[in-house]
């Protein structure tokens, strides 16, 4: 075989591993693009947050300085509406705050798959210890529990992913803000560490992703 022929060849060596690679790679576009198209027209909804119930250990306000001690453990539940559409969930801080103001250290959720219609119930903690707050929060706050009934707001930020069979979306920002009213069976002035309360709520919350 002659220089000449043995270049013929691996030109069309190269000609033939340049079609096999675009075949490939036409295949790889079209099947993503199928899923896309298929994500699209199921449409994900977006998932339904519940908040249950509130176990309250220590809510309590000083005014000089303007201080607030939280200590309490919320059950949250999130249920995924969707029939073919899977959900992942990552990096979720939870947290409580009060009149606009955020009283509780974020706390961070396990990473979860949520199946098809499935429910995941979350049962976390919330601590805040002598957090600083403005003097008109202390004031309003003590005349709500005067009042007996205390509004705080359980908070979720974090990232959610959609699955359609093996393909996973990017990550969308998701954020869960559940209105939770604290009503007591009497006006009080602060629950000290000890015995707790658990108030029921069952409460749907906003969800924006």
């Amino acid at each position: 075989m002659t220089a000449k022929e043995c270049d013929h060849h691996e030109e069309e060596e190269h000609r033939l591993y340049r079609q096999l690679f675009s075949l490939f790679l036409g295949f790889i576009v079209l099947v993503l693009f199928i899923i896309f198209l298929v994500f699209l027209i199921l449409r994900p909804s977006k998932p339904a947050f519940v908040i249950r119930d509130a176990t309250i250990y220590q809510f309590n306000a000083s005014s000089m300085p303007s201080l607030l001690t939280t200590d309490m453990q919320v059950t949250l539940s999130s249920r995924n509406p969707n029939e073919r559409i899977g959900i992942y969930y990552q990096k979720l801080d939870i947290y409580a705050s009060y009149r606009g103001q955020q009283i509780t250290l974020p706390t961070l959720l396990p990473d979860s798959y949520q199946g098809h219609k499935e429910v995941i119930d979350w049962s976390p903690f919330l601590y805040g210890s002598a957090v600083p707050v403005s003097p008109f929060l202390t004031s309003a706050l003590e005349q709500d529990q005067n009042t007996g009934s205390v509004l705080v707001n359980i908070k979720v930020d974090g990232n959610v992913k959609w699955k359609v069979g093996t393909w996973t979306s990017g990550k969308y920002r998701l954020h869960v803000n559940c209105p939770a009213l604290l009503v007591f069976k009497e006006p009080i002035g602060g629950i000290a560490a000890g015995p707790s309360m658990k108030i029921q709520i069952t409460q749907h919350c906003t969800v924006d992703v």
